[in-house]
């Protein structure tokens, strides 16, 4: 099959920027990454856009400010796995040798508060089941209740990640707290409280794929991006919420995509040096761990306390600061973290470097179900 190299990244930083359009923020992105990866004028084939609030044609909007469009720019909306989604289509696009050279780029400038989406019908999103924290919540109690996390070890979660995301000078909270400050912040629905749910913001992120060398030169390959939706039947589904029957032996989206992605790669968990997974709140990474066979049901609290997820552990998670400390731009989110972990495998993380990293595992997960699990390796 042929091999897909990454050529270059590029990111305009998580936050909120006042006066700043989606579509600067990805211009941004996108001369970053074409620069990183010396791309001449002209030359990528196609571009994909992944974006859910940026309105029609908004790929369109980004390339045409720099008078780079004739291309063809799909745009792609699967909520929080657009870039993720955008992603898979381009590296296909390459494998089947339609094109050498493809951008992909994802950006949002979210609307404050909860997030809002016309998938739920307005009497689910009025009732709370929607993206809501009502919902986190019920997914995050039944976690509790079947692997015995208690709310200390949701902080905890936080706490590891706030204190990631110090170094990351991309993300929007760069301070670190205490597990008490965790706990002290307002409780929004039992069993989280406020430090435990991810910020909705603005931000955009590019990825420059092409045709990797024969000679085996390529410095970070793209090994696999796999989307996958839901299978129906599970009341806490990322799909409807509390519309099916409470059975966890339906596999999630996350596992379906996980396992293909790790074949595709020809790796598994265990080979994994680094992941960025999808931390909305704090159980969703729990859970996540669990989902992407990270470790079994029941084992994430020996995982914290053991220190396996942060730097020094052995398989650190969310080091950029996770979704807790950069917040999320949706159609950005997945690019995001590709953009940290090809730092990471280049050795140009900084401060947050991991010593050795060679295999990142990025996963992302949210409405339709959409869950797209992205592996690299260097």
């Amino acid at each position: 099959m042929t091999g897909v190299e990454i050529a270059g990244v590029g990111l305009h930083p998580f936050g909120r920027f006042d006066g700043v359009s989606v579509t600067d923020m990805g211009v941004t992105a996108v001369k970053a990454a074409l620069a990183e990866a010396a791309i001449p004028r002209g030359g990528f084939q196609a571009a994909f856009c992944g974006t859910a609030y940026a309105g029609v044609a908004a790929g369109h909007k980004v390339l045409g400010a720099l008078a780079l469009t004739g291309m063809p720019i799909v745009n792609v909306e699967a909520g929080c796995a657009s870039g993720g989604a955008a992603l898979q289509l381009a590296m296909g696009a390459i494998q089947a040798g339609q094109y050498e050279s493809v951008l992909v780029f994802g950006m949002e400038k979210m609307p404050k508060g909860i997030i809002r989406s016309t998938f739920f019908e307005p009497w689910r999103e009025q009732a709370g089941l929607a993206v809501t924290p009502a919902y986190f919540a019920l997914r995050a109690q039944r976690l509790m209740r079947e692997s015995g996390i208690t709310k200390n070890q949701l902080a905890d979660v936080v706490v590891k990640n706030r204190k990631h995301g110090v170094h990351n000078p991309d993300a929007m909270f760069r301070k670190e707290v205490t597990a008490q400050e965790v706990l002290d912040s307002r409780l929004v629905c039992d069993p989280l409280h406020l430090f435990m749910l991810c910020s909705p913001n603005e931000g955009a992120a590019a990825v420059v794929l092409r045709r990797a060398p024969a000679d085996g030169t390529a410095r970070v390959t793209l090994a696999s991006a796999v989307l996958r939706s839901h299978l129906p039947g599970s009341v806490l589904g990322e799909a409807t919420p509390l519309s099916g029957i409470d059975d966890s032996s339906i596999p999630p989206p996350t596992t379906l995509a996980a396992n293909a992605a790790f074949e595709e790669a020809g790796v598994g968990p265990d080979d994994l040096d680094i992941v960025e997974c999808q931390d909305t709140d704090a159980a969703r990474e729990l859970l996540a761990w669990e989902e992407l066979g990270l470790c079994a049901s029941g084992d994430q609290a020996r995982v914290l306390a053991d220190g396996d997820a942060t730097f020094g552990g052995r398989r650190p998670v969310n080091v950029s600061g996770g979704l807790l400390s950069k917040g999320e731009p949706l159609g950005a989110s997945a690019l995001g973290q590709v953009v940290e972990l090809v730092r990471q495998l280049r050795g140009e993380a900084g401060v947050r470097q991991v010593a050795g990293a060679r295999v990142g595992l990025a996963h992302t997960v949210g409405r339709g179900a959409n869950a797209c699990v992205t592996i690299i390796k260097a």
